[in-house]
């Protein structure tokens, strides 16, 4: 169990920046998704906890030790990887006892160890087998039972469940959780995928071209992402963007023929602005049952059972609305969209930084 830390860490490859001027930390105990698209940074920032590759300028901290001239081997720390890395000639039990073997431990120890995790993770029935006998979900049980045999200082995990079909990483997210707070131990999780994410994570950091945009609960970051780039990253279907122009004194947004009055508590300034509004927030009304309403036409439905996606012109902007249960709509068919001011964001138009952020 430790805490993780990055103070203004930096790693190039050559011209190439892989993470620029990192500071983050990861608190004890903690479940912390590192997520962006690829080639952002994320498995670099693990690299660096591990020891595989060293920091140009900064300092790595585990458990409060600066572990800059610290080996991989004496960092104390288990990976899961992506590519799952199981021994094809060894059983389940053997690729367990694999990392307790190289540290000595006695073979009761190794017994005892692998018999708690196996409970744990619900694959003593597996143990027996080799890999190549193993479903894809419970060779990634085997996977994570090696790095929790060893009791580390802390868990790294990169996209350890992408390669499974989507039923099985919902279970295996909901595993993963479950451990974490059983185990008690901090794990650090990389991924691409926003739902993975947002479904396990205690905080996360988003980040883009090697640098982190935003630190935050799921919650604060769906609900007030700090610029653009965010806001279009998490969510799905994403945010809804209507670009123009904001005018601070009058209170009015306009994008070509579209005009709205809306006022964002603290904002003075005019220029270049985009709004974003959530597909969620939107609602389909007959007239006057929102703050701000204004006419589009149907463009096509999305049936997911659950919710319907709505997608909607407003001249050449196509809006999408998603609306519980199953509404019926015609192609082209005139509608009122309506939203109110306090789901809204309001972003500056050159630099795409938040300028206000929904009540």
């Amino acid at each position: 169990m430790a805490q993780l830390e990055f103070n203004d860490v930096t790693k190039m490859y050559g011209d190439i920046v892989a993470v620029k001027d990192i500071s983050l930390t990861i608190s004890d105990n903690e479940f912390f998704c590192i997520f962006g698209p690829p080639s952002c940074g994320k498995t670099t920032l693990l690299r660096l906890l591990l020891g595989l590759v060293q920091q140009d300028t900064g300092s790595v901290l585990i458990g409060g030790k600066d572990v800059t001239e610290v080996g991989p081997q004496e960092r104390d720390l288990a990976m899961v990887f992506q590519n799952l890395a199981l021994f094809p000639h060894m059983t389940a039990y053997e690729n367990l006892a694999f990392p307790l073997v190289e540290r000595k431990v006695s073979k009761a120890d190794i017994k005892a160890r692998i018999g708690e995790v196996a409970e744990t993770l619900h694959i003593t029935p597996l143990l027996k087998k080799i890999p190549a006998h193993l479903s894809g979900g419970e060779r990634q049980r085997v996977a994570i039972g090696r790095a929790l045999v060893r009791d580390p200082a802390a868990f790294l995990m990169d996209e350890p469940i992408a390669a499974l079909d989507a039923r099985l990483r919902e279970e295996m997210r909901v595993e993963l959780k479950r451990l974490q707070r059983e185990l008690n131990h901090t794990l650090v999780y990389v991924t691409h995928d926003q739902e993975e994410a947002m479904s396990i994570a205690d905080r996360m950091a988003i980040m883009e071209d090697g640098r982190i945009r935003q630190v935050g609960t799921p919650d604060e970051i769906y609900n007030h992402p700090n610029g653009r780039y965010v806001a279009e990253l998490i969510g799905s279907p994403p945010m809804n963007f209507i670009d123009g122009a904001f005018d601070g004194a009058s209170k009015r947004f306009s994008a070509g023929d579209f005009e709205m009055s809306i006022g964002f508590e603290g904002v003075s300034a005019s220029g270049a602005a985009s709004i974003g509004v959530r597909p969620e927030d939107f609602r389909v009304t007959s007239g006057g049952g929102a703050e701000i309403e204004f006419d589009a036409n149907v463009y096509e439905v999305e049936p997911l059972g659950g919710f319907t996606i709505v997608d909607c012109n407003i001249g050449e902007k196509v809006l999408k609305v998603q609306i519980p249960g199953q509404p019926t709509f015609e192609l082209g068919q005139a509608i009122k969209l309506g939203f109110d001011s306090k789901r809204a964001h309001l972003f500056d138009g050159p630099s795409g930084d938040v300028l206000a952020s929904a009540a």
